[in-house]
């Protein structure tokens, strides 16, 4: 039973997942301390209001906090944002290059064509057979 136990532990999958928990939760401390401490006292400036956690109205016997709402869709729309540029950025890293695809440029348009075409099938050029 333990040395499934340290199989379990050792396993790639169990650690990129640990380090992935940990690195969210100091993410959200970093998107979260953003939110507070720049951008909300930016909106603090134009509006006069650094946090809208005290916007609320009564409906009836209730009360309907709206604020709160409000900033938690704002920290929502920052974090989203952080990650489509990480994911962009990655994604960019991870594109092939025409190289690595058995792909070449056609040197008249520059379109992505396979490596033994002799005609572009974009511009219709003629490419001179590489030996």
């Amino acid at each position: 039973m333990i040395n499934e136990f340290k199989a379990f532990i050792n396993k790639g999958n169990f650690l990129d997942l640990a380090v992935a928990v940990i690195m969210a939760a100091a993410f959200g401390l970093v998107v979260t301390s953003f939110t507070n401490d720049i951008l909300m006292q930016i909106i603090a400036a134009i509006f006069g209001q650094p946090d809208f956690s005290g916007l609320y109205f009564n409906l009836g016997n209730g009360v309907i906090k709206y604020g709160t709402f409000l900033n938690t869709v704002i920290n929502f729309l920052i974090v989203a944002f952080v990650m489509f540029l990480v994911i962009k950025a990655y994604n960019r890293m991870k594109t092939p290059t025409a190289a690595e695809t058995n792909n070449k440029e056609c040197p008249f348009c520059l379109s992505t064509i396979p490596a033994g075409a002799t005609r572009c099938p974009n511009c219709t050029s003629e490419l001179t057979k590489v030996a």
